[in-house]
This record gives C-alpha cells, sequence and structure tokens, in this order.
C-alpha cells in the first residue's frame, strides 16, 4: 500500500500538536473499531493492512485537510500504538543506538556511539508511556504495577529491558532498554575501531585455543559481551559449549552450543532458577567450555570450582573498574556465599582458576577499549600476584576531544606461553614487545 513506505530519513520529525491530537483521536476511534484479539492471530503484515485502511478511512473524515507526509506518519504511529512500542519504534528502526533510556514520557535519550544525546520523540503522557511499559512485561509474562513496581523483562529480539514505575519512581515511569546487536563483530573490526591493537588479538585468540580460563572485566557498557562473544568464536566447532546467562545476548555459531538463560521467580514467588543453579547442574552436562555472560553473585563458587577440575578454557565477565578490583570483587560473592573459609584460601582458589584478566573501559569520548591485560601469576602469602602484559597509554585528546593513545606491550613474557607452545600455538616474541632474535620462552 502506497502509505506503508519505508521510514525517510527524517526519522525523528515528529507531529505538530495539532496534528498530535488529531492522531490522538483518531487512536481512540480505531480502539473502538477493532478487536485486537482477532489481530493477535493474524499475520503480522495483514495486521498493518487492516489497521492502515481502517486509519486511512478515519482520516478522510477529518475536516483539517493532512498532506501525504502527515497521513503517512499518523498511519505509522497508529500501527506503532496497536502492534508495537508507540514512539519507541522510531528509535528501534535506527541501528546505531545502542540504549534507550526513557527518564519520563516527554524526555528520552538514546546513546549513539558511546555518546549521550536527546532525542525529539516523546509520549503522550506518563499513562501512555505506562501503557507501553505494561505492553512490554506482560507479554513476557510478567506484571509491573504499585505492588510490584520494578520489573526486568526482555523483548522479542533480546534486548533487555529495566522499567520502574511510581511510586519508586518519582518524576513518573522510567524505561531503560539495552540494545540487542544483530551484527556480530570480529577482532579485526575492534582493531580497526582502535579497541585493541593486533597484537592483543593475536594474544586473546591464543589464549582461548589453548584452553586458558579469561576473565573480562569492566564497567557497564563498556563491551564486555562484545568481548566475550569475540572470544567464544575462538573455541574450535569440534567442542561442546554451555553458556549461561540472565538474559540471552551470546551469539555463539558453534554447533555443538547449549544456550541456557535464568528464570525469576512466579508472581507466587515460586519457580525462580539463578545462574548458581545452572552452573551446578552444567557439570553435569559435560561441558568442554563453560561460558557465563556475567558472574554476579554466589555462582562464583561453582564457577572457581569448575575452572579447578578440569573445566578448562572458560570465559565470563564481571564488573570491576580494573584487574585488581576484579579479583576483589570475585573473594567478595565467595564470602557472601556463606562460606567461612580463610581468606587466603579464597585467593588462593581464585590465582589457581583464573589465567587472564582482560580490562575494558569506556572513555569519555565514547569509545571503548582494551586497557589491559593482566596474567594472574599465583600467590605471594596471601596476595595475589599479576603481571600486565599489555596496556593502553593515553596521550591526550585531539582537536575533537577524541582520546589520543597506544596500546603497548610491556616487554613480559607471561608463564603461560610454555603451555601455550606445548600446545601447538607459538606467539613470536614481538608480540610482548621483544626482539625477534631472542630466544623463545
Amino acid at each position: 500500500m502506497e502509505l506503508l513506505k519505508k521510514q525517510d530519513e527524517s526519522q525523528y520529525d515528529f507531529l505538530n500538536p495539532q496534528d498530535l491530537e488529531i492522531k490522538q483521536q483518531i487512536f481512540g476511534k480505531l480502539l473502538k473499531m477493532l478487536d485486537l484479539a482477532v489481530l493477535e492471530t493474524m499475520d503480522e503484515n495483514q495486521a498493518k493492512e487492516q489497521i492502515s485502511e481502517i486509519t486511512n478511512q478515519l482520516l478522510n473524515e477529518v475536516s483539517k485537510p493532512l498532506n501525504l507526509s502527515v497521513r503517512q506518519k499518523i498511519i505509522k504511529l497508529v500501527i506503532d500504538e496497536i502492534l508495537g512500542l508507540g514512539p519507541l519504534e522510531t528509535l528501534f528502526c535506527d541501528s546505531t543506538i545502542s540504549d534507550i533510556l526513557v527518564n519520563r514520557f516527554d524526555s528520552i535519550f538514546v546513546e549513539r556511539f558511546g555518546k549521550l544525546e536527546k532525542v525529539p520523540v516523546q509520549f503522550y503522557d506518563n499513562s501512555h508511556l505506562l501503557n507501553i511499559i505494561d505492553r512490554i512485561v506482560s507479554g513476557v509474562g510478567r506484571r509491573i504495577d504499585e505492588s510490584s513496581p520494578m520489573v526486568d523483562a526482555r523483548l522479542k529480539d533480546g534486548s533487555r529491558v529495566n522499567a520502574i514505575i511510581p511510586p519508586l519512581a518519582l518524576d513518573g515511569p522510567t524505561l531503560s532498554i539495552r540494545r540487542f546487536t544483530v551484527e556480530k563483530l570480529k577482532a579485526e573490526q575492534l582493531i580497526e575501531l582502535g579497541s585493541m591493537s593486533a597484537e592483543i588479538g593475536k594474544l586473546i585468540e591464543a589464549v582461548v585455543l589453548g584452553k586458558l580460563n579469561v576473565l573480562i572485566s569492566g564497567g557497564t557498557g563498556s563491551g564486555k559481551t562484545t568481548l566475550l562473544n569475540i572470544l567464544s568464536g575462538y573455541i574450535p566447532e569440534k567442542e561442546r559449549i554451555i553458556t549461561i546467562e540472565d538474559s540471552a545476548e551470546l551469539q555463539l555459531q558453534q554447533p555443538h552450543t547449549v544456550r541456557l538463560e535464568t528464570r525469576i521467580a512466579n508472581i507466587e514467588g515460586a519457580g525462580e532458577v539463578t545462574q548458581r543453579d545452572l552452573v551446578r547442574n552444567t557439570l553435569r552436562m559435560r561441558p568442554d567450555r563453560i561460558v557465563i555472560g556475567e558472574v554476579r553473585g554466589a555462582e562464583a563458587v561453582d564457577m572457581l570450582t569448575a575452572m579447578n577440575t578440569g573445566h578448562e578454557g572458560s570465559l565470563t565477565t564481571l564488573h570491576a573498574n580494573n584487574p585488581r578490583d576484579a579479583l576483589g570483587r570475585l573473594e567478595n560473592m565467595v564470602c557472601m556465599a556463606g562460606f567461612d573459609m580463610p581468606v587466603k584460601n579464597i585467593r588462593s582458589q581464585i590465582a589457581s582458576a583464573i589465567d587472564l584478566v582482560v580490562q575494558l573501559q569506556r572513555h569519555e569520548d565514547g569509545h571503548r577499549r582494551i586497557t589491559s591485560v593482566q596474567e594472574i601469576n599465583g600467590m605471594e602469602g596471601e596476595v595475589i600476584t599479576m603481571s600486565e602484559i599489555f596496556t593502553f597509554e593515553r596521550q591526550g585528546k585531539d582537536e575533537e576531544g577524541n582520546i589520543l593513545g597506544e596500546f603497548k606491550p610491556t616487554g613480559v613474557v607471561p608463564n603461560f606461553n610454555t603451555s601455550l607452545k606445548a600446545k601447538g600455538i607459538v606467539l613470536p616474541n614481538s608480540i610482548y614487545g621483544l626482539d625477534k632474535n631472542m630466544m623463545n620462552f
């Protein structure tokens, strides 16, 4: 149909108040005429066609003359209201947006290329926003109301959603959406983007092939899941991989992959399945590799146990500001799990389980970079010792505010280099910033 054309480039042009009022009137009339239960049983294209035809008929009855562009926008907004996420559908059409943050009905920000910006898209009022939130959470069998004013959910495309409403949110309903990335980045692209060096890329590929245990550390939105996807892509296809996530984001392509996801409690408070439950069960499933989307609680105990009892090559992420803090957080998680164990023993378990810590950071220019790669050497007394293999050295900013810097090897040859060599994985000395003629360690 002519009126259902692809969205044009001016996707953030919204209706003026008069046309928006017409849209609201049309939408109200349409709800009285349509049987929404019947629409749900129809094919999406058929439903759109029917809504479009009826909306177009109602627009013909409007006294104010409307040009084709305005009619198209009204029809699209009405379809989005009934079948989609209302005004947010416009933002979902923009592949450059990674986060959608609704502070209130008339204040919406997005993250694009690592930077926040406000967009001229808004809801009609707080009730309108609340209706969209309710549609999202009810679609995954959840509810949100005054008795349960916070909710985590996942959209059909895998995007993560968090909503919080009054009385906890003082200025009205609030919605945060972390977009699911369909395009799977590769190490080469991260190198081109300046997120890591080619030498770091070769090292992390080697440690995965060599079945070393890797912990990816970083802050929120620093690119941990993206890097985890890249690392998991190096796992040979012949190996059995089991992934454990709170919200499924990993995009493994290997044929022998089993994906597990946690489940929250139902309305009656029963049926919860935690990451720890899944990690324990995974050990009975004969995994070659265990990949945990993010370790954040008591499952740290079982993860460390798995890493120390023959499950080599495990990968996971963790929120921390630097590699040392990452190990401290793991220690705290074990303590919070209720284990009455001396601190030295806990640290010994961590030092024995994890081989490499890769630190990520999202800098103020919006770029995400690997800022440090460190090997865990072992214990000295009660302290875990670490050696930095690569570091990102900042060198100021350019005129546009972009951070200038260089990925530098420290000259340290990691202890695991010997075990990699024994497995037939040989990295040249130049990777570590050493002379090519120097003897391989």
